[in-house]
């Protein structure tokens, strides 16, 4: 076996582990560490098959991560209702939840086609296509639902960036003062936006891009569907101008999404899940910058966030 590099090493008992899960004949051929997340550790298995062939599978592993056990089990419930249906997810293959074989908890899953792309050029393309895909996975109806949604942004924890326009930022904040407004739940996937995303885009025709699958089920909730779209709103704000953010949102109605009824409300989850970047700035930026963004550094982001933040209360406040 050879790993890539030494990230990519798979502790013995995690080793032994995903080998009682192969199939009879099969072995690990090579192991390589996957970059772009922020709380797992991902690896890459390259699995040797008897008949010469090889096959891709992803290892999860949560080291001193809290609520790993939790998280786990919540992705492995959505693999498993995601199997049955036309939402591009990968296969659970095992999981290990509270390390009772392996080092840490941990999740065996196949490996899915497609990359991340982060790039501006075909944006025009992307937008649409994560559009559709997200209203695909707010029409599912499990039978068992997941838990309730979680927001851990509170008017007190926000950290207005140096420079911001001082009373858009506190309107905004006045904004999350108040209840959370009523809402039709939906199955969210918590965490849509493009680095979760795949995308199979032909070398010569960007505009042939299409989604190879969605990744990174352990944040499944039940919850506003506005919530979901405002994360990703935020993101594609962050990444690629605030007025990309803005017509997430327009993209996601056209695709046949609905949003909450009035601005006051579709402003809350928009605003919530703005100021909810603006306590972890350095953390979602760096992975950018290591997937070739190096233009986004934390002042960047932190400029492009005040102007969404910025644009969300002149256009819905």
């Amino acid at each position: 076996m050879t790993n890539h590099d030494d990230a990519a090493a798979v502790r013995p008992l995690t080793l032994a582990w995903v080998g009682r899960h192969l199939n009879a004949g099969e072995r690990i051929v090579r192991t390589e560490a996957l970059h772009g997340g922020i709380t797992a550790e991902m690896r890459r298995l390259t699995i040797g098959t008897p008949d010469g062939d090889t096959r891709d599978l992803v290892l999860r592993t949560f080291v001193d991560v809290e609520h790993a056990e939790d998280s786990l089990n919540r992705e492995a419930d959505a693999l498993t209702l995601l199997a049955e249906t036309g939402v591009p997810a990968p296969g659970l293959v095992a999981f290990d939840p509270t390390a009772a074989h392996c080092e840490h908890p941990s999740l065996l899953m196949t490996h899915l086609p497609g990359r991340t792309v982060l790039d501006d050029e075909g944006l025009e393309t992307r937008v649409p296509l994560l559009a559709r895909q997200l209203v695909a996975i707010h029409a599912l109806r499990p039978a068992e639902r997941p838990r309730k949604y979680v927001t851990l942004t509170t008017a007190d924890t926000v950290v207005t960036p140096k420079g911001a326009d001082a009373a858009a930022w506190a309107a905004a904040i006045d904004v999350i003062r108040k209840p959370p407004p009523p809402y039709e739940g939906r199955f969210l996937h918590r965490d849509f936006h493009p680095g979760n995303v795949l995308f199979d885009v032909p070398p010569r025709n960007p505009a042939g891009a299409r989604i190879a699958g969605v990744v990174d089920w352990v944040s499944t909730s039940w919850g506003p569907a506005d919530l979901d779209v405002a994360h990703c709103s935020t993101d594609l704000a962050l990444l690629h101008g605030p007025a990309w953010g803005l017509r997430f949102a327009e993209a996601y109605e056209e695709a046949g999404g609905v949003p909450a009824a009035a601005a006051s409300e579709r402003l809350y989850w928009r605003v919530r899940s703005g100021l909810a970047f603006s306590e972890e700035v350095r953390l979602v930026s760096q992975p950018w910058r290591e997937a070739g963004r190096t233009e986004l550094t934390t002042r960047a982001v932190e400029e492009r966030l005040d102007a969404y933040v910025t644009a969300l209360m002149d256009t819905l406040g």
